[in-house]
């Protein structure tokens, strides 16, 4: 056989190389770790062998052919930094050329499981606060922040009154809402003056049981949690001034070590209440609550159910840091005069919480108008602006995001969901989200003719916080007690040639025995159209509308009485009753 010099030369750098490996010193190839005569030699013989192939292996078919060699990816990359010229099969762990980019380190996971949230960053807009992230929320200029000063955005749902719709207090709901949802702000709404409210009879330990049990299940869930003073048929905060008082005291107290509880202290003052009655209260509750919780975020409600804000931007609290005031809209009612009265109130320096909203007419029924549920969304994120929706419960009304028919208290589908709740979900979570040009469509209310919406500036207030639509014992006319009624009318305003009117009646039983049922005829001056209802069962028979009692309201003492029986008709401008 011929040997050629090349063959000689090949064989050479062969016997060298094994000479080479076999004594150990097969370390760090790179020329700039040669720290020895040997270490460099070793480097240049491998250097002489990259660039030589041999043309003969072992056992092959055909020693004349040449089998192709195995190229590094770095020999066609372009000259670069150190990292990014490894072959990845060194280091053993990525399998891409170059390597990736470490990825940040996520923060350790809490016990509450939280999903995954924007970075705060002070160039970001708000993004979902949840405490273990957020810590305890604080009010810079307009904007809700984080305990960093990141602004952050709360979005969630309140309960209906907690003494109607108690069942809906549970951590599998709250955990559902939470997780599916994307809901982070659970708001507790405790009536004060309605039928069994705080205030009005109801069973006070048992209602702060359940606000307690509320707090416990939002904390296990990282989520944020409002006391909602639910003020409505009382009007003026001041009615119940003392009992306020000392529940902020005790709520305060329980919780100012907590960094997800907020304070919302008027729900809606209404009637002739005005931002001077307000602010009066406030001042009176706001250092109860600061004597326990030095920075929580409290939530003062304005004139006119919470619409009013151009009056408390023009005359805001001093004082104290952390404060919010509320603004509520019924999207079917509210519409661009309310939405500019929101942002010019925001653009003049007050922070401003959307404590309730509804996609409905302010009756808390009627249609859906979702081409402005959708202005009023585009205008809040916008801004920054935090929301809660109205109202968990699968109450008879357009604003429940439950069916009537659905019995669940957890584990909801899509089938258990009102044309609120769907429009809802949706919302919160980006799946299907609603077109601002979709047309208006019909709520849940089953056989309801909605009043028409009363203007902005005298609006009709939310009756979607009146008293559980349930089934009533029945109740024959003939057997129930006798009792007579005092009428006031609340609210008055004119539509499409209409006259719009809204009752409240107290009953008093008059009989000298105790009752189980009432009913009681109310006469008008002319035939009229019966538009809203609650906290009784209503037919109308000509000029009268004839009222019987709920179950949960037919028990009067003899001497006692029952108010917060009320409706909205319909008719003439002299339409009264007789």
């Amino acid at each position: 056989m011929e040997i050629n010099k090349k063959t000689i030369r090949n064989a050479f750098v062969f016997l060298l190389i094994s000479l080479f490996l076999i004594s150990g010193c097969g370390a760090d190839t790179s020329a700039a770790h040669t720290d020895s005569p040997e270490d460099a030699a070793g480097a240049i013989l491998l250097s002489a062998f990259a660039e030589n192939t041999f043309s003969v292996s072992a056992g092959s078919k055909n020693p004349g052919a040449k089998e192709p060699v195995s190229k590094d990816p770095a020999d066609d990359a372009p000259a670069s930094n150190d990292s990014a010229s490894k072959d990845p099969a060194s280091e053993g762990a990525s399998h891409e050329y170059p390597p990736a980019k470490a990825p940040a380190q996520s923060p350790e996971p809490s016990a509450s499981p939280v999903p995954s949230s924007p970075t705060p960053s002070s160039e970001a807009g708000p993004y979902a606060a949840y405490p273990s992230i957020s810590g305890a929320l604080q009010v810079g200029g307009t904007q809700l922040t984080d305990k960093d000063g990141h602004a952050v955005q709360l979005k969630g749902i309140s309960t209906h009154g907690l003494s109607w719709f108690p069942e809906y207090v549970n951590k599998e709901c709250f955990r559902q809402l939470r997780e599916e949802w994307n809901v982070n702000v659970i708001r507790l709404a405790m009536y004060t003056a309605e039928y069994g409210g705080y205030c009005s009879g109801g069973d006070q330990e048992a209602l702060k049981e359940l606000i307690r049990n509320g707090v416990e299940y939002a904390s296990e869930l990282d989520m944020y949690v409002i006391l909602d003073w639910h003020i409505l048929s009382d009007g003026n905060p001041n009615t119940y001034l003392d009992q306020a008082r000392d529940f902020f005291q005790e709520m305060s107290q329980d919780y100012a070590s907590r960094d997800n509880v907020l304070y919302e202290i008027c729900n809606e003052p209404n009637g002739s209440t005005s931002w001077s009655d307000i602010k009066a209260y406030a001042e009176e509750i706001i250092p109860v609550i600061r004597n326990n919780d030095e920075d929580g975020i409290i939530i003062v409600g304005t004139p006119n159910w919470s619409q009013y804000v151009d009056q408390a931007a023009a005359d805001p609290i001093s004082g104290y840091n952390n404060i919010m005031y509320s603004l509520h809209f019924y999207a079917a009612t509210h519409k661009d005069s309310l939405r500019k009265a929101m942002t010019d109130a925001i653009d003049a320096g007050l922070p401003i919480f959307v404590s309730e909203y509804g996609i409905c007419d302010a009756s808390g029924n009627g249609s859906i108008d979702e081409n402005q549920a959708r202005k009023w969304i585009d205008v809040m994120n916008q801004y920054g602006i935090s929301y809660v929706a109205w109202n968990l419960s699968n109450k008879s009304e357009t604003s429940a995001i439950l069916s009537a028919g659905c019995n669940k208290t957890s584990g909801f589908t899509e089938d258990d969901l009102s044309s609120s709740g769907k429009w809802l979900f949706d919302m919160l979570t980006g799946e299907g989200s609603p077109d601002a040009s979709s047309p208006a469509q019909t709520g849940n209310a089953p056989g309801q003719t909605p009043a028409p919406s009363p203007p902005q500036t005298d609006p009709a207030p939310g009756q979607t916080d009146h008293a559980p639509e349930q089934t009533p014992a029945p109740v024959q006319a003939d057997s129930a007690c006798p009792v007579t009624f005092s009428a006031k009318l609340i609210n008055s305003w004119e539509s499409e040639g209409l006259s719009y009117y809204q009752y409240e009646l107290t009953l008093q039983n008059t009989s000298g025995t105790n009752c189980s049922n009432w009913a009681v005829d109310v006469p008008f001056s002319e035939a009229f159209t019966l538009s809203d209802c609650w906290n009784g069962e209503y037919t109308v028979s000509g000029q009268t509308l004839h009222i019987t009692n709920k179950d949960y309201n037919g028990s009067i003492p003899s001497g006692g009485s029952v108010n917060n029986i009320g409706f909205i008709i319909s008719g003439g401008k002299a339409l009264a009753i007789s």
